[in-house]
């Protein structure tokens, strides 16, 4: 299992807002994308980067959605000089998940010139589709939307 702390970890008494990059295969020289998150989606991220062999790019998770950290996700984001594409990606419906909360604040961090996208299940009454064969095949799409052609990218000024 990827969703573990060693002892030692928890003992420390630190709590980390933002969570760069872990892996020590990934380039910072060769990211051309930073692809954000929270939560569990990170781990199903992280497979599929593995699986694709997509050592270009970098996975920020935000542990910590308000206040929102600023300056350690700028800290993160500027590690990536040649990255030109940040993605957002979620589990939850775009209209019931953290996207138009960050949104702002993820454009806040970034250099002038990069697209931020967003990768995510579409807008949605309900919190669940209800239906196994559809909610995985939503989940599909959110993952293989982050590592794959933008749609709806908005440049950052």
């Amino acid at each position: 299992k990827e969703a573990v702390s060693d002892l030692s970890e928890l003992a420390k008494g630190s709590f980390q807002p933002v969570i760069g990059e872990v892996d020590d295969a990934i380039d910072a020289k060769k990211v051309k994308r930073v692809v954000a998150c929270s939560g569990r989606v990170y781990f199903d991220l992280v497979a599929h980067r593995r699986e694709a062999k997509a050592n270009d790019v970098a996975i920020i998770r935000i542990e910590q959605l308000y206040p929102f950290a600023h300056k350690q996700f700028e800290a993160e984001l500027k590690k990536y000089d040649n990255a030109t594409e940040v993605v957002w990606v979620q589990d939850e419906p775009q209209n019931q998940g953290p996207w138009f909360y960050i949104e702002h604040h993820l454009r806040e961090g970034m250099k002038e010139g990069q697209k931020l996208a967003y990768s995510g299940r579409p807008a949605s009454a309900s919190p669940a589709v209800g239906y196994y064969a559809k909610h995985y095949e939503q989940q599909k799409a959110l993952i293989e939307g982050a590592f794959g052609r933008l749609k709806g990218a908005q440049v950052a000024k």
